[in-house]
């Protein structure tokens, strides 16, 4: 075997010298950790078919487009609230979103206690912590076209409707829908009745909270015995109770809020006219995308509303065909009108 020339065996010394003294490659960094997103619900829990249920759905999307890690807490009791808030702090959750104006009050203390964290509260639009950020709908928009729709489906010429508890979020479904039902007695020359919410007195049936299904059924009972055969709950599960009643009767429609009543709740479809939908995972997700691309801005409220499709009136699976396609038109019409101010929908204050 030949002996490798002397200047080719020193630059092969040198280059494996060289080599040697290289610093080690430096090891790849880590993927940055998922922001974590949190919901505390209010004591309806997370399968209200409500507000919870609407607000999870918005963050299971956020998850599936975003790749948030997400995480929800159940309040049992109200003073829950303000615990599961704190829980949520300590765990450094990137956004904590508070279901509710029950929540309000908690809401308001841990953020001022933890100015470092972000809130998104939803059905609250008058907290002015800089980081916290509010929600609020033009419900009454869409209820309007659920009480026009529902003047115009009534056999009996009386419908119906209740609270939960009466506040200003939940007075402005009340005042849409008897806004509505006035609006079309007034095109047609009709005298629909509106059982249960007084425009003039603004008072009306309410139930005192948002859980009791038996408190549901009593009202929905109490409804239908009176003649109105088209009812809107306002009350979140309290609803259930009613349509559940409907269904065993065999007789009345409901309207359903927030979410559409009729996908919730397929076995009693057949009983569920439309629903005046708060599309507050919309919120919600848009409340992700804040924190993610850096532009989170609490102090301030995000107005969901007819115009930016945040609110709107949802057909029943079954009515979307049975709905006479007249009725349907005029009740899609009004929908301009109602973006440009021409109808009110709620009452002159």
């Amino acid at each position: 075997m030949k002996k490798l020339p002397v200047v080719l065996a020193v630059v092969i010394i040198l280059a494996l010298m060289l080599a040697a003294c290289q610093p080690a490659a430096a090891p790849a960094a880590a993927p940055a950790a998922a922001k974590k997103i949190c919901q505390v619900t209010d004591v309806g829990g997370i399968d209200d078919k409500s507000f919870n249920a609407l607000a999870w759905e918005g963050l299971e999307r956020a998850k599936q487009d975003l790749g948030v890690e997400i995480k929800y807490l159940e309040s049992q009791q109200q003073a829950d609230y303000e615990v599961n808030m704190n829980a949520f702090v300590e765990e450094k959750c990137d956004l904590i979103t508070p279901i509710g104006f029950l929540l309000a009050d908690a809401t308001a203390k841990v953020a001022e206690a933890n100015p470092n964290s972000k809130f998104a509260i939803v059905d609250v639009d008058y907290l002015t912590q800089p980081n916290v950020r509010g929600n609020a709908t033009k419900i009454d928009q869409a209820t309007f076209l659920a009480g026009y729709l529902a003047a115009g489906m009534s056999k009996t010429g009386k419908v119906g409707t209740y609270v939960g508890i009466l506040f200003p979020a939940t007075q402005a479904f009340m005042d849409g829908y008897a806004m509505g039902v006035e609006y079309y007695n007034k095109v047609k020359g009709t005298n629909v009745e509106v059982l249960g919410w007084d425009l003039e007195t603004q008072k009306g049936l309410e139930v005192g909270n948002f859980e009791s299904l038996d408190d549901g059924r009593a009202l929905g009972e109490q409804l239908l015995d009176e003649g109105a055969d088209i009812i809107l709950p306002v009350a979140g599960p309290v609803g259930l109770g009613t349509l559940a009643v409907l269904a065993e009767r065999k007789t009345g429609l409901l309207v359903g809020v927030d979410q559409d009543w009729a996908v919730a709740n397929p076995d009693k479809a057949d009983y569920v006219l439309a629903s005046a939908l708060k599309k507050i995972d919309v919120f919600v997700y848009d409340s992700v995308k804040q924190v993610l691309d850096g532009t989170f801005k609490g102090g301030e409220a995000y107005v969901l509303t007819l115009e930016n499709n945040g609110t709107g009136l949802g057909y029943g699976s079954k009515w979307e065909s049975q709905v006479p396609a007249e009725l349907k038109a005029e009740v899609e019409g009004l929908i301009p009108k109602i973006i440009s101010g021409e109808i009110a929908t709620i009452p002159a204050r």
